[in-house]
Formats: structure tokens, sequence, C-alpha cells
């Protein structure tokens, strides 16, 4: 049975070391109810990053929305994240599987790779994302992903589909029509002058 949070806007946190401001613009966002919230951070002080992922950790569960860790297993137990999102270079999914229990989530990134979906899937993955759908300032080198992958992926996977990179709410309609039931995105949501507002918008596509 496919998890009924695994639908709406998978908001990603910017990367930024001022923790108060990356605190504030997370409980703005947080106030648009996306469906998931995920920290990702490649600052290198790991001190750092676990201050802010407690933080965040905990306006998230304030807000009733599942906490997401991305690229560490470590993290994500350290902070009791609701789960993990592992890229390729990230660890053995089987291992993160077995280390998360069945309650929390594991999220795969699988680039452009149906054959990754598939190895996901099989590990115990709850939802596979794909992407980069559209140009990205977050990742600018991104391999980009076919749409026909989630038109593919709705009908021979079974868990929930993620779209990652570029996403705005003026390109997101095209993927949701495609299969995607998670749509993952920075920076339309975080440089929005509201950053609330602009999540709840993205809601209101899947309430459609």
């Amino acid at each position: 049975m496919r998890d009924p949070r695994l639908r709406g806007l998978y908001l990603i946190t910017p990367d930024c070391p001022d923790t108060a401001t990356l605190v504030a613009q997370v409980e703005r966002a947080l106030g648009g109810r996306p469906a998931l919230l995920q920290y990702r951070s490649k600052q290198p002080d790991a001190a750092l990053r676990l201050g802010q992922a407690r933080q965040i950790a905990a306006l998230c569960r304030e807000a009733g929305v599942p906490f997401i860790v991305n690229d560490s297993l470590e993290l994500t137990l350290a902070t009791d994240a609701d789960g993990v999102h592992l890229g390729r270079e990230d660890g053995d999914l089987d291992a993160a599987r077995r280390a998360l229990g069945p309650g929390r989530i594991l999220g795969v990134t699988c680039y452009n790779e149906w054959s990754r979906a598939v190895a996901g899937c099989a590990a115990g993955a709850d939802y596979v994302a794909f992407g980069a759908m559209f140009p990205s300032a977050t990742k600018p080198a991104a391999v980009r992903a076919p749409l026909e992958l989630f038109v593919r992926g709705r009908c021979e996977l079974e868990v929930p589909l993620a779209a990652i990179g570029g996403i705005t709410l003026d390109n997101a309609a095209q993927v949701i029509a495609a299969g995607a039931s998670l749509l993952a995105v920075v920076a339309d949501v975080f440089d929005a002058p509201d950053p609330g507002a602009r999540a709840a918008a993205y809601r209101t596509l899947f309430d459609a």
C-alpha cells in the first residue's frame, strides 16, 4: 500500500550557513503545509548541520510535517528524523532500510536511470525520484530526466514517484500529469516573497 503522506509538495531547504535565517524561512514555508520537508545541506561543519537539523526537525514535528534528511543516514538517526533520501554515493540501500526499520521513509534518487528505480524498490524504498526535470540553479550540471520515466513508473512501479529539478508552479502540472506524486522544490518556494503562500499554491495542484 502506498504511503498516503507521499503526495504533494516535497519541500527541500536551501543551503544556508545562517541558522537563524534558515529556521525562519522554514517556519514560514511550513505554514503552507507541504507533504514532506527535507533538510539538505552541503556545509562542511558537521556540528552546524546537526544543530540546524535538530531545530528544523522540531519545527516539522510541531507542524505535523514528516522530516527527511538528505544524504546522511547518520544524521537521520541522530535527529530521529522520519526518513532519509539517498543518492548514488550515499551508502547501501539495503543497509539503510535495515537501519531505518519499517516505520521510517526511505527515498532514492534515480537521476534518469530506470534500473536504479527498480533496484530501489527491491531494497524497500518508499518512493523513488527522477530528475532533473528542468534546468535547476541548485544543481546546474544535473542530467535531465524525461517525463516518460513517470509515465512508465506509474504503471510498473509500486511506489510513489518524486520529481526533482527546476520545478515551478508554471511547469508542475505537466509533471503531475505524467505520474509524479511528489514535487521536490527549493527555490520556487524559498525565493518567493511569501514561502507559505507559495507552498500552499502547490497543494492546490494536488487538491485539483
